[in-house]
């Protein structure tokens, strides 16, 4: 008997796990996972739920699963046409908060996994899988919290697969063997409040905050490389937060984005932009000020036999060869990329985050297969 993945996708469907609640959504893998031999150890932090769950020695090479339960809130339910935590298939479809982000991806690595320990054992290696409860969220207490745990504990993967959704259109036409790397940069520029009919007694800072702002985004990263787009700076907000028309402020803040290749570090780019402000504040007399956030570094798995394994996985069970890609935003697979190497694939990403996120149950059905066969053949 094999277990169902559109049945446990509902399942976990119906678990309210708006992140970081839990909703129920790891108790019901973790009894899945335990009623089929794995060993399971919940890895909560700071009020973050996480899920660990090993079949077989951990001396052994090890294939790694890694996945998310918690979902972005539903907004308005009342623009739901299903409801979004009913679980409910209808014409041939699986609808609800989370049915492409990711729990179905979820349901299916692990239904393939259970499959494969309870009929085919695994003769030289071991399965390990780890669920997060934070990647919705602020993912400082998620992944990073089971990969901590894993090092301290001698837990090791091999290799890993994340199942976040990474086709546009088709299912099986892209995987991601990289991502970009996320820098966001908060400039404060500091002037003298005057009158605007004054201006010589007053110092603006909103003329020297534009000229950084419009030097930044004219500025060319790069032109890209061998397995990355061009990066991008992005201006995503300008604000001085005055009310007034006739009063020329003391404060400026202005924010930008940059999605990174391989070309850069967060570091480098942290010191590019430093040097930037502190030239426009030498020009202007306007002080500056920089702080930056790196929610993660770009990082790329080479092609090689992981990657060609998932990669032939996926064109047998689907007839498409995948393009293997760096696109979109970041995911958990770049804390995943410095305990092993790592790839992602999952299903088509349409509708997630979106009202009425739902998926085809064919895709399901798809997607276990094409888990089921990297399995066999990484075991094999």
């Amino acid at each position: 008997m094999t277990l169902d993945p559109i049945q446990l996708s509902a399942d976990l469907i119906r678990c309210e796990s708006v992140t970081p609640v839990e909703g129920g959504a790891l108790q019901l893998l973790e009894r899945v996972l335990s009623g089929a031999g794995f060993q399971c150890t919940r890895v909560d932090r700071n009020g973050t739920a996480n899920l660990f769950a090993r079949w077989g020695d951990k001396s052994e090479r090890t294939l790694g699963f890694n996945g998310h339960t918690d979902v972005v809130p539903v907004g308005d339910a009342a623009a739901w046409t299903h409801a979004p935590f009913g679980g409910e298939i209808s014409d041939g479809i699986l609808w609800g908060r989370g049915a492409t982000d990711m729990k179905s991806g979820v349901a299916c690595f692990v239904a393939a996994a259970v499959d494969h320990v309870t009929q085919h054992t695994p003769k030289d290696g071991s399965i390990a899988i780890a669920i997060t409860g934070d990647e919705e969220g602020d993912a400082t207490d998620g992944t990073v919290a089971l990969l901590d745990w894993m090092d301290a504990n001698g837990e090791r993967m091999t290799d890993c697969l994340v199942g976040e959704p990474t086709c546009p259109n088709t299912m099986g036409e892209m995987m991601k063997i990289g991502r970009r790397g996320s820098l966001t940069a908060y400039f404060t520029a500091t002037g003298i409040q005057g009158h605007a009919a004054y201006p010589h007694r007053a110092k603006n800072p909103v003329p020297a905050m534009a000229r950084l702002i419009d030097q930044l985004s004219n500025h060319t990263l790069d032109q890209g490389t061998a397995h990355f787009d061009a990066s991008s700076l992005v201006a995503t907000t300008f604000d001085t937060g005055n009310p007034a028309t006739n009063v020329i402020p003391s404060h400026c803040n202005a924010t930008v984005n940059i999605r990174f290749n391989d070309a850069h570090t967060g570091a480098e780019l942290t010191t590019w932009l430093e040097a930037k402000a502190a030239k426009m504040a030498e020009e202007t007399g306007i002080e500056f000020a920089v702080r930056v956030t790196i929610s993660g570094e770009s990082f790329v798995t080479q092609p090689g036999y992981f990657v060609d394994m998932l990669a032939a996985a996926v064109e047998a069970e689907t007839g498409l060869k995948p393009e293997l890609s760096t696109s979109g935003g970041t995911s958990d697979a770049r804390f995943v990329q410095k305990h092993c190497p790592v790839v992602e694939f999952g299903l088509v990403g349409k509708t997630m985050h979106q009202v009425d996120e739902h998926v085809p149950v064919e895709q399901i059905t798809q997607l276990k297969s094409i888990y089921a066969r990297l399995i066999k053949d990484y075991f094999a």
